[in-house]
């Protein structure tokens, strides 16, 4: 049987011919001729105010938690299940996490918690979108500004997504992408900091530019460059840039297989979840699927085992997700104790199934006939 591999990066056949022409162009540092590029398709296609490139999502949260002035003993409002980049990049400016519980109905934190975990110390709540799936923005918003908090959308996994008719990444002061080889676009390693709100463009592109005004310097606006902040070196290659743009040329097609493949498994897998109760992914009325990822979650740690060890012995690699933060060995001691139900749930029952632009029909077919075997189904 061939080896099917939980993911594969794919490639559009322009990323080559656009990381020759970087590097032609004599110039293969940060903010080149194609950085250029994706910072204008992210403006204009999506209508973010300002768009950054950088090294990786992870450096797009620390950029954020930077701009947010985090101080020692801010609280920061966060959803456990979700990866430890969210959290980490507010960690390393002394926050303490206040974790919130998963929904029952999908891994998105609960909104209807929020509130009732806030204190004066509070200073901003993240919003992660996982698996692309909006959360409920208008809840959550309305939150944020009656206690004059800031909103940070983890939008790792949501490229293209919307809530209610409005791209993910622009309901935020700050926001940010990942364009992992795991994503719907791909740089390898890369990342985009979102900043919707003016005030701190300025800044941002200062942070980004390790502390200095360098970036102005480049646009004849001063006539010299210094250290004027704190920052660090958050900004890529432009090699990056290049390889992302013949990506973001092609999202269209990208979007539209992975959106297939998405519905031949949520189709296919239905019976399973009539027959077995295994609960499969749920889009609320006001969200969009960009096709990110397709789960399951299965009724037990020990059922979810069983399926990933019968698909791995038929060559078919699947892979469970986070672990809840909140139990991590790093900051269970951190924790206030309260228990998550729906994040622990998640951690032990939710299973990824391969996905990737190239997976072919009849593989995604043999996919669904072994999880079925499986179920006896």
């Amino acid at each position: 049987m061939t080896h099917i591999p939980f993911n594969k990066p794919y490639l559009t056949g322009k990323e080559g011919d656009y990381i020759y022409q970087a590097v032609q162009s004599g110039k293969i540092s940060g903010d080149g001729m194609f950085t250029k590029k994706c910072h204008k398709f992210f403006e204009e296609t999506y209508g973010f105010k300002k768009a950054l490139l950088t090294t990786s999502c992870t450096d797009a949260l620390e950029m954020a938690s930077i701009l947010s002035n985090i101080q020692p003993g801010d609280e920061i409002i966060s959803p456990s299940y979700t990866f430890v980049s969210t959290v980490n990049a507010f960690i390393l400016r002394g926050a303490k996490i206040v974790f919130v519980d998963s929904r029952a109905d999908n891994p998105n934190m609960d909104e209807n918690t929020i509130e009732a975990l806030i204190t004066p110390k509070t200073k901003a709540i993240i919003a992660v979108h996982y698996a692309g799936i909006a959360c409920d923005l208008d809840v959550i918003m309305a939150i944020a500004k009656k206690h004059n908090l800031l909103l940070i959308e983890d939008a790792a996994q949501a490229i293209d997504s919307y809530y209610k008719g409005k791209p993910l990444g622009s309901f935020g002061q700050f926001s940010a992408f990942s364009f992992h080889e795991t994503k719907n676009v791909i740089s390898g390693e890369g990342g985009m900091a979102i900043i919707n709100d003016p005030a701190y463009i300025g800044r941002a592109e200062i942070i980004r530019e390790k502390g200095t005004n360098r970036s102005a310097f480049f646009r004849g606006e001063i006539d010299k460059y210094g250290w004027v902040d704190i920052g660090s070196s958050f900004l890529p290659s432009d090699i990056i840039g290049a390889f992302l743009f013949a990506q973001l040329e092609n999202l269209d097609d990208i979007q539209k297989r992975r959106k297939f493949i998405w519905e031949k498994y949520h189709k296919g897998l239905s019976v399973v979840a009539e027959k077995k109760q295994v609960q499969m992914p749920f889009i609320p009325s006001y969200a969009t699927n960009n096709a990110h990822m397709y789960y399951m979650v299965c009724n037990s740690v020990e059922e979810r085992t069983g399926l990933i060890n019968h698909l791995k012995s038929k060559d078919i690699y699947a892979v469970f997700h986070y672990i809840s933060l909140h139990k991590s060995q790093f900051y269970k001691d951190k924790h206030d104790g309260r228990p998550l139900p729906n994040c622990d749930r998640y951690s032990e029952c939710l299973v990824r199934l391969p996905f990737y632009y190239e997976l072919e029909d009849k593989t995604i077919d043999n996919i669904i006939a072994e999880i079925k075997n499986f179920y006896t189904v």
